[in-house]
């Protein structure tokens, strides 16, 4: 019996170092999971400042012990914070993956949306660039489009022109107050340079010459005088629309301008060229009510045989 004893105490102390060894174990493991459980909380929950996070971490409520049952043992209690670690550890990685996923798909949509925002952009410039072009610089062979509604109206081909010999510039013309000297000379040698283009039958080369003195020298007379020149150009070269569109702003932008009353009756001139003798009327209606008595004795011969082509009323 004495032997008995003792062999059950021997047993005992070989006993308890094992479980000892096997609580240690388990407590190093369980150590390992928490610290690794709250680096991926940091990654995943910044504003949680690493701390676990709680409602996750409790007991099951499910799992309870039965009504007069022994409470469970420090390794079972152990076993069960592992596995609700682990657990959790698996959600805390499976969501990291989800939103690196995520930011993946929303980096990539906005370089999509970024490629196609540039390619629009770079489509509406360039065809904002030739529709530019096309309306600063027609092509020669482009058909003429009707300008815009005026008064209007026009003579003969033959009354149309003035005499050949007729001087570049009349000698009377008064010289603009807000010009200087210097500037109007410059103006005038300007306008005289593409008048001599125009009158060689040069009309392309007299058109942009005529056209950069009137940029030039807004502010001049000769302004008016080129850009009414620059519109019968166009018109002796076959482009009565253009002529036309030349003619009414000429006369609208400086209805006070020493050559506004001609461009009304080359106006006309150019809708009758257009076929639309009634527009060209309305111009000669509208050339006698302004400019009437003050009309020029050229235009005042030339504008009854315009208004009987034009079939004026």
């Amino acid at each position: 019996m004495r032997f008995h004893l003792i062999g059950l105490v021997l047993m005992a102390g070989i006993a308890v170092p094992a479980v000892a060894q096997r609580t240690e174990t388990v407590e190093r493991r369980l150590e390992r999971i928490e610290q690794e459980l709250r680096a991926v909380q940091r990654r995943v929950f910044p504003g949680a400042n690493g701390a676990m996070i709680g409602p996750e971490m409790e007991a099951d409520p499910r799992i309870a012990a039965p009504a007069g049952v022994p409470a469970s043992s420090a390794a079972a209690d152990i076993n069960a914070r592992l596995d609700a670690m682990e657990g959790q550890l698996r959600t805390l990685t499976g969501q990291a993956e989800q939103n690196a996923n995520r930011l993946r798909a929303i980096e990539d949509g906005v370089a999509q949306l970024r490629q196609a925002t540039g390619s629009r952009l770079d489509a509406l410039e360039r065809a904002g660039a030739v529709a530019a072009r096309t309306v600063e610089a027609p092509p020669a062979n482009a058909p003429d489009s009707l300008p815009a509604p005026a008064p209007i109206r026009q003579p003969s081909r033959a009354a149309a022109q003035p005499p050949r010999n007729a001087a570049p510039v009349p000698a009377a013309a008064p010289a603009s107050a807000a010009a200087s000297p210097r500037a109007s000379a410059e103006a005038e040698a300007a306008y005289n340079a593409g008048f001599h283009l125009w009158e060689q039958k040069r009309y392309a080369e007299a058109q942009q010459a005529l056209e950069q003195a009137a940029r030039a020298y807004p502010d001049s007379k000769w302004a008016s005088w080129s850009r009414n020149l620059a519109g019968r150009a166009y018109l002796d070269a076959g482009r009565p629309a253009t002529a036309a569109k030349t003619f009414l702003g000429n006369y609208q932008d400086n209805p006070k301008g020493e050559r506004a009353a001609d461009s009304l009756y080359f106006l006309g001139q150019s809708l009758v060229a257009l076929n639309k003798p009634a527009d060209a009327c309305k111009a000669y209606d509208e050339l006698q009510d302004v400019y009437g008595a003050t009309m020029r004795t050229w235009l005042k011969q030339q504008l009854p045989p315009a208004r009987a082509e034009a079939k004026c009323r």
